[in-house]
């Protein structure tokens, strides 16, 4: 089916989320030996997904992970995430992308978003029927522009850190080149382990929670009004019980103040 594939219990998935699901084997240690074939059956017995291995070479091809492809030399290198203590804000970013769907229709809308994991403000986001690396590009990019985040040369000390999991638009050349371009530092968190992308997770189970599932979404105009309704919500007027029970933008104004005392996050 073009543009999606159904579970066993009939849930529509997008190719997005597969081509994740894929890009998380293709780097896996032990199943990244394996070719597309295997990959199916992988993806139907952990993923329950009724998919055959056509499209599933289809998908590989797009991403350019066939096997015959795999030995190739990457221009940037994988930087897996590691334990962390982080003192105050801009200093570690978490990016992950969601999807939720237009009801009655095999259509899907995709959230991607970055948090500071010190004072929890969703620094950035971008909605639309696609997510693809340029948006995620433009997205970092406003969002270095309102957090003042301008790193010169020799001013390593002070990189910022950018962690997401291995989906294909934070694998990609192109992104890589942005980090590099930004002096950016990009990590990736191992194969199934959104503990270490935790921060980002919970912002998602929250916006699932509170805006998703209190919604019905009809056409693409009223995901996003309630989408970005509910992000200056949380980030302007919703308590958090982490931080004191601040809204988050209001915790980073304090912080930039020295109002508040330090803290340290360890992750």
């Amino acid at each position: 089916m073009p543009g999606y594939s159904l579970t066993t219990n009939g849930q529509a998935i997008p190719d997005a989320q597969i081509e994740e699901y894929l890009m998380e084997l293709h780097v896996d240690d032990y199943y990244g030996a394996m070719g597309y074939r295997k990959w199916t059956l992988y993806l139907k017995e952990h993923y329950y997904l009724v998919i055959n291995k056509k499209k599933v070479f289809r998908l590989c091809k797009k991403l350019s992970i066939l096997k015959e492809r795999r030995l190739k030399k990457t221009k940037h290198p994988r930087h897996l995430a590691k334990n962390r203590t982080v003192t105050g804000p801009n200093q570690l970013w978490q990016v992950d992308i969601k999807y939720g769907s237009i009801q009655d229709s095999k259509r899907f809308f995709f959230l991607c978003s970055a948090i500071d994991v010190y004072d929890r403000c969703i620094v950035g986001y971008t909605l639309g029927p696609t997510c693809q690396t340029k948006h995620i590009r433009n997205m970092l990019i406003k969002a270095f522009i309102r957090r003042k985040i301008h790193f010169k040369e020799g001013e390593l000390e002070k990189k910022l850190i950018i962690r997401t999991d291995n989906g294909p638009q934070f694998i990609s050349e192109s992104f890589g080149d942005f980090c590099d371009h930004h002096k950016v530092f990009h990590e990736r968190i191992p194969k199934k382990s959104p503990n270490m992308n935790a921060y980002i997770e919970s912002y998602h189970s929250v916006n699932q929670r509170e805006c998703f599932n209190r919604h019905v979404f009809e056409f693409y105009e009223e995901a996003y009004f309630y989408t970005e309704g509910f992000i200056d919500h949380y980030n302007n007027s919703r308590y958090h019980g982490s931080i004191n029970d601040y809204p988050p933008m209001k915790y980073y104004l304090l912080t930039l103040k020295g109002k508040l005392p330090s803290r340290e996050v360890r992750l």
